[in-house]
């Protein structure tokens, strides 16, 4: 057993324990139809968990987008985000995994090495796109880790104090955005 199955079955044993329905997982043609309209892979540790926990339904607060279905999904929710012409906010690869409410996503960098964990927060919106990004795991595995421990910025207990670094290639990642619009 690899450390990845060691933490997809620890997550599962917490989101099956944190919901009573989840849905099931979704399947081989689901997340390549998925990874196609994306226009890029997901990450192992992330395709592994919709593959084998649940299509969305699990994790912190609101819980998991769901991959693909009716609704929002992660997938449509890129989308939406990448088809906004005014100002690019979205950069390419950067797939939204959890809305907390009030615009805000939580996201995963799909191009990253690390599949860093970033928070998309537009409410700090002040005229640069780039200042509203920050890191909130520097890889998936931790940040999964975090909301099992109960020690993330949003738990009432867990995270009050911890204060977020802006994401450094925010800037840089969006700047191709703009150019391509």
């Amino acid at each position: 057993m690899t450390n990845t199955d060691a933490l997809v079955g620890r997550v599962k044993e917490r989101a099956r324990s944190g919901s009573a329905a989840l849905p099931p997982p979704v399947g081989e043609a689901e997340l390549e139809a998925a990874e196609s309209a994306l226009g890029f892979r997901l990450p192992p540790l992330l395709a592994d968990l919709y593959r084998r926990i649940a299509n969305g339904g699990f994790g912190p607060e609101y819980h998991f987008l769901p991959l693909v279905g009716e609704g929002e999904t992660a997938v449509a929710a890129y989308l939406d985000q990448r088809a906004e012409t005014d100002e690019p906010c979205w950069p390419e690869g950067v797939l939204p995994i959890l809305e907390w409410g009030c615009a805000m996503y939580a996201a995963v960098d799909c191009t990253s090495e690390s599949s860093t964990v970033l928070l998309f927060e537009p409410n700090a919106f002040d005229g640069d796109w780039a200042e509203v990004w920050f890191v909130d795991a520097e890889n998936l595995a931790g940040w999964l880790e975090t909301w099992m421990a109960g020690t993330g910025w949003y738990e009432p207990d867990g995270g009050e104090e911890i204060e977020l670094s802006l994401w450094a290639a925010a800037r840089a990642r969006l700047e191709p955005a703009a150019e391509n619009r």
